[in-house]
């Protein structure tokens, strides 16, 4: 797999990064293993988390495989604080002292010194950005995490943040922000994706398969052992389960029996070369689904078939 720049750093990603969100709760630890024996084969090296997935089960997870099926240093290891579980609920919490508390957690629950990638998981009104941004620089200097980034804040959030952070040498420059990115969703195109490309961010692009309606899984009904028939993801997915979508899907369906590829294909591969993404985040429910999205660092969109994309997926 090629690898890319994340923004305007030195950090090297792999140009897909694998999801864990149901890691721990909906996906178990030998299904994790195979994806994760998968996508490092293929030579797959992000690897992306958050605190707040399953309540720490997806940290604890990978922590339990780290140096039994891929060595530490050969995975770029990715997670997020800001967003976690409290009394039933969620909670969301963007202080300087929950999120370095939390980043310490993180880090027993993975069972390193350190992450590669540390993440604001969202933006909150709650707390002063500059006191959010000092974890960040706190993080850095003291050795817990090597890079920095922020995830799902607007166009001018991020341009602020990222602005703030260049303003006074020895604060941690951002070097990404994840965002959700698809065919079906386009809406970072208007204002985040040119402030990261103007500020040097990289893109992670979650949900690059529109949270898997891109597949085509869903155009004559919901099969019983998807996402959108489970308690935890149909309101998650079914908001992409509409008219406009699925006149996308049907799309992309005909330019994947034109090329000869399978409809995950052409999504993938239309947002992963978009302008200023870095790697698109992709979460499979097996080993299985994962490698048809592992075989595609071959695959380029022909220029006709991107504008064609292009016309029907847009607002």
């Amino acid at each position: 797999m090629q690898h890319r720049s994340l923004g305007a750093t030195g950090l090297k990603v792999s140009r897909l990064g694998l999801g864990t969100m149901t890691w721990g709760r909906d996906t178990d630890e030998h299904e994790a293993r195979d994806q994760l024996v998968a996508f490092t084969e293929a030579g797959g090296t992000l690897l992306d988390t958050a605190a707040g997935y399953g309540g720490g089960a997806s940290e604890e997870l990978i922590g339990s495989l780290l140096g039994d099926v891929v060595d530490r240093d050969e995975v770029v290891l990715a997670t997020k604080a800001g967003i976690g579980a409290r009394r039933g609920g969620r909670e969301y919490n963007t202080s300087r002292g929950h999120l370095l508390t939390t980043l310490d957690a993180s880090l027993r629950r993975l069972g390193v010194d350190h992450v590669d990638l540390w993440q604001v998981h969202l933006w909150s009104d709650e707390t002063p950005l500059e006191e959010t941004l000092t974890a960040l620089d706190l993080a850095v200097s003291t050795g817990r995490a090597s890079y920095v980034g922020v995830s799902n804040y607007t166009g001018w959030q991020t341009a602020q943040a990222a602005t703030w952070q260049r303003a006074v040498p020895g604060r941690a420059v951002l070097a990404s922000t994840q965002v959700e990115y698809s065919l079906l969703n386009r809406a970072v195109e208007a204002e985040v994706i040119p402030a990261c490309e103007a500020l040097g961010l990289g893109v992670l692009p979650w949900s690059p398969l529109g949270r898997g309606v891109l597949t085509g899984k869903y155009r004559s009904g919901t099969p019983s052992d998807s996402r959108a028939a489970s308690a935890h993801f149909a309101g998650f997915v079914g908001s992409y389960l509409n008219e406009r979508s699925a006149g996308i899907v049907e799309a992309v369906a005909r330019a994947a029996d034109g090329l000869g590829w399978s409809p995950l294909e052409v999504a993938l591969v239309w947002v992963r070369d978009q302008p200023g993404v870095t790697a698109p985040i992709v979460g499979a429910r097996t080993a299985t689904q994962l490698r048809g999205a592992l075989g595609i660092d071959e695959l380029v969109l022909p220029a006709e078939i991107v504008e064609a994309l292009d016309d029907v997926s847009g607002e």
